[in-house]
């Protein structure tokens, strides 16, 4: 498929309420009246950065898992975002789960945790390998928020699969904005793909202000569409021959240098 439909959605996230933030997203994506292709929702989408886990933790094929697949199927459209899920050992997670039009679940537990935040004594890592999908022509590689300050585990691997869009769901405040855009664009020069950022907005129950800037970078680092401060469904229209004809003009990818990641 040339292009590829995106539909970005910042949201001020309600503190621990997840039925709010379900039916407040209901809001949003009624007003979706063309077709889309993937419909991105933040990091935590259901309670915010909560340390609180055991309250608000789901399992698969829960309530927001079946709340994401009721919608995929309406919008014909991929589902992401992720949410606190406990995993089969007991433990926490921070969970991306992407949700297929024809309901099947895919799903990427957070690796780097934020230790600042505390985040690394209440939820485990993720020790799976990075989650690669095909669908509808384009290869996609969904990560969460602190992942981004770490460009190995985010390489592109031209030598094994590829893929054509980087994509991070966040919850960055606004202090770490200049880092926030810097990185989603490095992590697009460098990996000669798109990067999208689909981060919250307003103030949470830290106190902690976030502005959004949701965004989309190209391969050559030019931000294609940003959205600051206030909440917003963004949609955009990605080209696959543009970022193809790129990456033969200028294949940089030839000269990177082969690695394996060891846990």
């Amino acid at each position: 498929m040339e292009h590829l439909r995106l539909c970005l959605l910042q949201h001020d996230i309600a503190w621990e309420q997840i039925d709010l933030n379900l039916q407040q997203y209901d809001a949003y994506l009624q007003q979706i009246d063309e077709p889309t292709d993937i419909v991105i929702l933040p990091e935590m989408f259901t309670t915010a950065f909560t340390m609180q886990a055991a309250p608000f933790a789901e399992t698969m094929g829960g309530k927001t898992t079946k709340w994401l697949q009721q919608w995929a199927k309406r919008l014909d459209a991929a589902m992401v975002g992720s949410l606190i899920m406990q995993n089969e050992a007991g433990q926490y997670v921070n969970r991306l789960l992407w949700v297929m039009p024809d309901g099947a679940v895919l799903y990427y537990d957070k690796r780097h945790l934020f230790r600042m935040g505390q985040e690394n004594e209440v939820y485990t890592a993720g020790k799976t390998d990075k989650l690669l999908i095909n669908f509808r022509g384009w290869v996609i590689c969904p990560l969460v928020c602190y992942d981004l300050r770490f460009p190995v585990w985010a390489r592109n691997r031209f030598d094994q699969q590829a893929y054509d869009v980087l994509l991070y769901v966040a919850n960055w405040p606004q202090i770490r904005q200049h880092p926030w855009r810097t990185l989603l664009q490095a992590r697009a020069i460098e990996n000669l793909c798109y990067c999208v950022g689909v981060n919250r907005c307003g103030t949470d129950d830290n106190g902690l202000y976030h502005s959004g800037n949701s965004l989309i970078s190209d391969f050559q680092g030019k931000i294609l569409i940003e959205q600051v401060d206030k909440a917003a469904l963004l949609t955009y229209k990605l080209s696959k021959t543009t970022l193809e004809q790129y990456r033969t003009a200028f294949p940089a990818w030839k000269d990177a240098d082969v690695f394996s990641i060891e846990d």
